[in-house]
């Protein structure tokens, strides 16, 4: 399992011309199965993608096409986890 910190590299503004193209991006990753949750960070200056693939060079190639990726507006760090506690409604996901 994996946690995606995103951290913005140009203001807001610029970031925001490729809001809806992200949230489709991430719309087709939860069709795919491939994100447990994601949003922005609050204060707003990035946001978080949970994923639950096992295979970071995987998870590297679908946010390769995340158009925040794309656009160079975003830098991403990956913090992989293994979750040993979790709730029981959690489980499908491990």
């Amino acid at each position: 399992m994996f946690v995606v910190i995103i951290t913005y590299t140009k203001s807001l503004e610029i970031v925001d011309k490729y809001l809806a193209e992200h949230r489709a991006f991430l719309d087709e990753g939860y069709k795919k199965n491939c994100f447990v949750a994601s949003g922005p960070k609050n204060p707003r200056v990035g946001g978080i993608i949970i994923s639950q693939l096992k295979d970071k060079q995987q998870l590297e190639t679908i946010l390769s096409e995340d158009p925040y990726c794309i656009h160079q507006v975003a830098d991403y760090k990956i913090m992989e986890f293994n979750p040993v506690k979790f709730h029981k409604d959690f489980a499908s996901f491990i």
